[in-house]
């Protein structure tokens, strides 16, 4: 499994496994096969609803804790001490005395406090990097402004339609690495037909989805792609034994659209 630096020394797994979408029922035997398939990083977030089954799947799979790079969201609370509750609540859930990356999930409460909150148990341990999803602009600025801890993480939507090329290099005034959600655009804009895919995915005897991935990775953005399906869960992380050329990097950034697949967030 290749492992990417944080700004803060910690590592993290560059291939992750997301939850979101998947049903409470379906989740742990999930993140049981993912596990087993060679998966160590899970991403998961409060209002998903599947973290109490995300913990007990970690239990179960006799895998080392310390061996598992865990991720949680929270939501903005509007004091300090909501923010530490909802901390307190996620760590409950999960069934662990420490979260491997916490993020705030997306600008909402009091950004500030919430924050702070994240700081804090950082400081004691209980979280191994804190980060952001979905912050931009003004919502970014007022958590720089005042923080004492930078982010480590701000995972956004990115993809090869949406390849954040001037948010990662904002990003890089400040050492965070950029974190995808929604790596293969969720199906949109066709992508699994993409003519360009297609041709450079048949170069490497691979899929387009691969190489979707692939042009991420490459990038140096973390992705975590989401399935219930075997198959696509060991397709999607058996990214890291090839390497686009540069000429297939420059022709898929090309496909850059440069905005949002899902315009109820930006």
């Amino acid at each position: 499994m290749e492992l990417i630096r944080l700004n803060n020394g910690t590592k993290i797994p560059s291939v992750g496994f997301g939850v979101y979408q998947i049903p409470e029922k379906e989740t742990e035997q999930c993140v049981l096969n993912a596990l087993m398939i060679g998966y160590r990083h899970i991403d998961t977030a409060r209002d998903y609803g599947n973290e109490r089954e995300v913990g007990s799947a970690i239990l179960k799979s006799g895998i080392p804790r310390n061996k598992i790079f865990l991720t949680t969201k929270i939501a903005g609370a509007y004091s300090y001490q909501k923010a530490c509750q909802s901390i307190d609540e996620a760590l409950e859930k999960l069934q662990t005395d420490y979260i491997d990356l916490l993020l705030f999930h997306w600008p909402s409460g009091n950004i500030n406090e919430t924050y702070r909150a994240m700081e804090d148990y950082y400081k004691q341990g209980k979280l191994k990097a804190i980060g952001v999803s979905n912050f931009f602009g003004d919502n970014f600025n007022k958590i720089i402004q005042k923080c004492t801890v930078i982010p480590m993480i701000n995972q956004v939507e990115a993809h090869i339609f949406h390849q954040r090329k001037e948010l990662q290099k904002e990003m890089e005034q400040y050492s965070i690495l950029l974190e995808a959600w929604s790596p293969l655009a969720c199906g949109k804009n066709n992508i699994f037909h993409n003519t360009t895919l297609e041709r450079i995915a048949q170069v490497h005897h691979k899929s387009i989805a691969q190489v979707a991935l692939k042009f991420l990775n490459q990038k140096g953005i973390i992705i975590i792609p989401k399935s219930i399906h075997i198959e696509r869960m060991k397709e999607n992380l058996d990214i890291l034994n090839f390497r686009l050329s540069d000429n297939e990097m420059k022709e898929i950034e090309l496909l850059d659209k440069n905005q949002s697949l899902f315009g109820w967030y930006e």
